[in-house]
């Protein structure tokens, strides 16, 4: 991984992110002090990817902790408190916020002495377990689709390095198979409305010289007829349920359903914090829903201020549907379980009963 993906900046009591919204133009570190800093980054996307907005909630919140000076335990205990159910809405659909909260709780409850202390320690951990976890999903990905035939594969929205504290899930199997000589090419689509796919891992494939092509969402089926060396869809996770029903990029979904038509695998890569086991199915996943104005409206920078280096950044919105026009943005859909090959998380690749049409996590994840 180059030094232009590191996402995440942490050193005690710094805590800085590159601000995604600039990519791929403009390499900019946002320092967060405080939770509300943290809540704006992750609410208005400067930062995005399920497992980093729970890292950056958690180390935000810990840069926060590190500049104060508490009465008590009790008194920092309740400041966190309230300070981690805050940072909860930030974002609805992800399971990995709500998860490093839970967590993040329990660690300041049981401490008796020193819970300031420990709540920054289990937050610095939890960076360094993501990237650790990240690798294993690499290299468990990697394994799992050697067998299958074909050369190439089609992953869609960001789950690389920049979704998470290093590395990525999907994008990071991608980069296993690349490095072991079992990938010639990755497809990638744009990821409309929000193009985490054109902007993102576009910057991501390019900097570490990764054969890639970018494919408009609405040309995957056309693909996958065209061009049978592609093995596998492999795509990230928000939320994954109990049955395995998995909430990810918008999109997704008609994925799945062309994979599934065209004889492909369909891969979900994801760290078993994303793994909602409280939920037996997607149908109890919450589906965050943004403005209406990122399908009406497209916002990008102007060519002319790309290119000429140094140069202030232009920012333009262009108006692309009539004044008036309503829209329905939804920002995740739900894939079926039985439209899903394998789940592959750090704990192992977890595939169905030959008779099932769903998952089995409870059990696979207590194994």
């Amino acid at each position: 991984m180059t030094a232009d993906l590191q996402a995440i900046r942490w050193a005690r009591p710094r805590l800085s992110i590159l601000n995604q919204l600039l990519l791929p133009h403009r390499r900019e570190y946002v320092e967060i002090a405080t939770s509300e800093q943290a809540h704006h980054a992750i609410a208005s996307m400067q930062t995005r990817g399920a497992p980093a907005i729970a890292i950056v909630a958690a180390l935000g919140l810990a840069a926060e902790v590190s500049a104060m000076a508490f009465d008590s335990d009790d008194v920092a205990r309740a400041h966190i408190r309230a300070r981690l159910e805050y940072l909860q809405t930030a974002r609805p659909t992800a399971v990995n916020l709500f998860e490093a909260a839970a967590r993040l709780a329990r660690v300041v409850d049981a401490a008796a002495t020193g819970v300031a202390q420990a709540y920054v320690d289990a937050a610095e951990q939890m960076l360094a377990d993501d990237v650790r976890d990240n690798e294993a999903i690499g290299r468990l990905g990697c394994e799992h689709l050697r067998a299958l035939p074909g050369d190439k594969l089609l992953t869609h929205c960001n789950t690389g390095a920049l979704a998470t504290a290093g590395h990525g899930t999907a994008l990071g199997i991608v980069r296993d198979m690349w490095r072991a000589g079992q990938l010639a090419h990755v497809f990638f689509t744009e990821t409309r409305p929000y193009n985490q796919g054109a902007r993102l891992t576009a910057f991501e494939l390019v900097s570490e010289g990764i054969a890639a092509t970018l494919v408009c969402d609405s040309a995957v089926s056309a693909l996958l007829a065209r061009d049978p060396s592609i093995k596998a869809v492999v795509v990230g996770a928000d939320r994954v349920a109990a049955n395995g029903d998995t909430a990810n990029k918008i999109g997704t979904y008609q994925l799945a359903i062309a994979a599934r038509f065209h004889g492909r695998a369909f891969v979900v890569a994801a760290p078993s914090t994303s793994i909602d086991l409280a939920l037996d199915s997607g149908a109890g996943i919450t589906i965050e829903e943004r403005p209406q104005d990122e399908i009406t409206a497209a916002a990008g920078f102007t060519a002319s201020s790309v290119a000429a280096p140094g140069a202030e950044l232009l920012r333009e919105r262009l108006q692309i549907a009539p004044t008036g026009t309503h829209a329905w943005n939804p920002s995740f859909d739900v894939t079926p379980a039985a439209l899903i090959s394998a789940i592959v998380t750090e704990k192992g690749v977890f595939v169905k009963r030959p008779d099932a049409q769903v998952f089995d996590l409870r059990a696979s994840l207590a194994a």
